[in-house]
């Protein structure tokens, strides 16, 4: 059986600093950010929901874009999920002697890359694609929810920037080929009875 990666010599300094600043830091904070940490994703579901709703009033081109977001997220996810099972890096707090704001995952539950900052990098990035403002506010989100996760304590610094890398790198791809082939992907979409009201405003 593979023996589980220790990032721990990697930054494991930089990961007890921002745990320790965490015990000393005010109640409220606290409470705040592990709040984000733990529910955050769903702000970027409701700008992706937004940016959808925007883009209809805009053309089908634009609408198929703003569909594909999601998409690209789960992709994102998909490819983050398999990094996981290939470097099999335990949690940091497995592995080190800290307090932690979060309760540690369970073992087998891997570390590196972060998915909460894949998927919020993904989107953030597919978003911008769909609306600069959008798409700026969910970059900034998007940190955010990479910096509580250390600050939780469940993830080293080196996991939640790769995952931002990762999900920010396939959403570009991504997002790319997307808007290449929209004006096709727009006909087949509306040629679909079913799909077609996705398309454009009410």
């Amino acid at each position: 059986m593979m023996l589980a990666f220790d990032g721990a010599s990697i930054d494991g300094l930089a990961y007890r600093d921002a745990t320790d600043l965490a015990q000393r830091s005010p109640g409220r904070l606290d409470t705040a950010v592990t709040w984000w940490s733990a529910y955050g994703l769903a702000l970027f579901a409701l700008l992706m929901v937004a940016g959808w709703w925007r883009s209809r009033r805009t053309g089908a081109a634009a609408a198929v874009t703003a569909l594909a977001v999601p998409v690209v997220v789960v992709l994102a996810y998909g490819v983050d999920a398999v990094l996981k099972l290939t470097v099999r890096e335990d949690r940091p707090c497995q592995r080190l002697r800290v307090r932690t704001l979060e309760a540690c995952p369970a073992p087998d539950d891997w570390s590196f890359p972060s998915n909460h900052a894949a998927i919020a990098a993904a989107a953030a990035v597919a978003l911008l694609f769909v609306s600069r403002r959008l798409g700026t506010v969910a970059c900034a989100a998007a940190v955010a929810m990479a910096a509580s996760r250390v600050w939780v304590g469940v993830h080293y610094p080196h996991d939640v920037v790769t995952g931002l890398v990762v999900g920010g790198l396939i959403a570009l791809t991504s997002m790319l080929a997307v808007r290449r082939g929209s004006s096709a992907l727009a006909r087949r979409v509306a040629a679909s009875a079913p799909l077609r009201p996705l398309l454009s405003a009410p």
